[in-house]
């Protein structure tokens, strides 16, 4: 027996876009595009994060912390010390995320190599079609409709 989907909000959001991309999408060449796009900007976003990262608070050097009062000196050092090592470590993840993203685009570029025919093409726009057909499709309104009536309300005709 298949397991229900989670309904959650979060995985809902992703079942929404997960089909909007496929019928935004819906053929192998637009797919390959897509995600190709979304690597370059992914790198793109997150390498310039780390580079500003950088110039704020060095390549992995400590930043000095502010001078303070004597009285606040112990609990300022350790916040400042708290969020500098938060500040190093994000640097340290977006450096492995960046080089991910490079192993990535490293094995993406062999989905460029595959060219298929117009008639495999169309096959992909029809499962695209079945996959995640248009939500405001008016039969699938209707359907929707009738899968959340609720029978348990109570009966307002009178008798």
């Amino acid at each position: 027996m298949p397991e229900e989907p989670c309904q959650c909000p979060d995985c809902q959001r992703f079942y929404r876009e997960h089909d909007r991309l496929i019928r935004e999408n819906p053929s192998l060449r637009q797919q390959q595009e897509l995600n190709w796009a979304a690597l370059q900007s992914f790198r793109t976003l997150a390498g310039r994060v780390l580079e500003e990262l950088q110039k704020r608070h060095g390549d992995g050097d400590a930043a000095p912390t502010p001078a303070a009062p004597e009285a606040d000196l112990q609990e300022a050092s350790g916040e400042a010390a708290s969020e500098t090592d938060a500040i190093q470590q994000a640097m340290a993840d977006l450096e492995n995320i960046n080089a991910h993203l490079f192993s990535i685009e490293a094995l993406m570029e062999r989905i460029f190599d595959v060219r298929v025919p117009e008639p495999v093409e169309q096959t992909f726009r029809e499962v695209a079609g079945e996959l995640a057909p248009d939500p405001l499709n008016a039969d699938r309104l209707r359907l929707n409709r009738l899968l959340h009536q609720t029978p348990d309300l109570p009966d307002h005709r009178g008798g």
